[in-house]
């Protein structure tokens, strides 16, 4: 078993005041160089953009419930110098960058370029960069750099659309990041065809928009460019790691055929869908990448531990399982009507809760011994300490109790 740890950067009030921002970083890079002097292996950091709190007045908002903002953390790069500053063992992923806006693939590929140039500058830097990308959760962050349908048929696709803007972006980011010459001409083109949607009905409705009933569709380049190279060119590539946060399982092959790409899962994915990728992934992965690994796959969990001196087992259970009804009830009230019902109880039953002994127990039943897990301290905790706390408490409790029990 592989444990990473995974930090939001959200600003959310607590007891009706609102931490400051200022704070609210105080408080993670705190948390990354405890983790880094406890041995996690990547820290894992949301990047989010724009202001989710006034978003909240818009035409078609995202997040109407949620009080504060989403994440704080607008430049991963950035924030990864500093942390590499801060820390000695410790490596860092992006969860998740958004390669469609603030920019798009070429401006992407090219700040992933630059961040690997100037940190492996140090012949003994060694530390990996894992840029895990996607084409983002929030909609608002897209349209608000032109991501939006831009004629009827592409409006009718729905979220089609989008997984086919994310394919181009993908292709585009890969192989600037390859470091080859190109332009827009060069760049597969994309079509909407009847296996992209759901139901007939869904796929007839592309089509009345587009008024054919030709068998596939084609969409025009979002990004039309002439040729092209990105700089820096001689950098360290082996300090680079690609994580795709798709689904999609074609698309998970369709970047393996230009790079080696890990992929991301949730908590919320189930079994027979994580089983099934790892499947496909030994044959799909790049070969470059050498051959297929479970731990290629990080898994969100949340958890919530206790083992506070001075309580029982049972009330640092009772404890832990509080903690996790206040944390979770706020997080889908807040969340409210943007994921799916079904999902959001999966997620909640996923997480990891008691004291120690219960949370290794929990990961040796739902876990295979070569999975990775990218554990979740900070969920909607603003105290630094306990949150410190835990993640010394898996370490130390928690993980040793996990490799006793499964006799590694």
């Amino acid at each position: 078993m592989q444990y990473d740890i995974f930090f939001s950067i959200s600003q959310t009030p607590v007891d009706g005041f609102m931490p400051s921002e200022s704070e609210m970083f105080g408080n993670f890079f705190e948390q990354v160089q405890a983790a880094d002097e406890l041995g996690y292996r990547v820290g894992w950091i949301a990047e989010s953009h724009l202001s989710s709190e006034v978003q909240k007045t818009n035409r078609q908002p995202v997040v109407p419930h949620w009080k504060g903002e989403v994440g704080l953390n607008v430049d991963f790069l950035q924030l990864a110098h500093q942390v590499y500053q801060r820390t000695s063992r410790i490596e860092v992923g992006s969860a998740i960058m958004n390669i469609l806006c603030m920019g798009g693939p070429v401006t992407h590929a090219e700040r992933v370029a630059a961040f690997c140039g100037l940190h492996g500058l140090n012949p003994d830097e060694q530390r990996r960069i894992h840029v895990g990308f996607a084409a983002g959760r929030f909609d608002f962050m897209n349209r608000a750099t032109g991501v939006v349908p831009r004629n009827a048929t592409e409006n009718a696709a729905g979220r089609v659309f989008k997984n086919k803007i994310f394919s181009e972006a993908a292709e585009i980011f890969l192989r600037l990041l390859k470091g080859e010459s190109l332009c827009s001409d060069d760049i597969a083109t994309r079509y909407f065809c009847r296996a992209d949607f759901r139901s007939d009905e869904d796929w007839q409705r592309v089509q009345t928009a587009a008024e054919t009933t030709a068998e596939q569709i084609e969409i025009a380049p979002q990004w039309n460019f002439e040729q092209l190279k990105i700089i820096p060119q001689e950098w360290r590539r082996e300090l680079l790691q690609l994580v795709i946060g798709s689904h999609d399982p074609r698309q998970q092959e369709v970047v393996n055929e230009l790079l080696p790409v890990q992929v991301f899962n949730l908590s919320i994915t189930r079994t027979d869908v994580i089983e099934a990728t790892h499947a496909r992934m030994r044959d799909a992965y790049h070969p470059d990448g050498g051959p297929w690994q479970r731990s290629y796959m990080p898994r969100t969990v949340m958890v919530f531990v206790n083992e506070q001196a001075g309580l029982s087992p049972s009330e640092r259970s009772s404890y832990a399982h509080q903690e996790a009804e206040n944390a979770l009830s706020a997080y889908w009230t807040a969340l409210e009507g943007t994921l799916d019902t079904e999902k959001v109880k999966k997620a909640a039953n996923n997480a990891i809760i008691g004291n120690a002994s219960e949370v290794a127990d929990q990961i040796i039943e739902r876990f295979h011994p070569d999975d990775r897990l990218m554990l979740w301290f900070d969920f909607f905790n603003h105290n630094s300490a306990r949150v410190i706390e835990n993640m010394t408490t898996f370490k130390t409790r928690v993980e040793p109790l996990v490799q006793e029990r499964l006799n590694l």
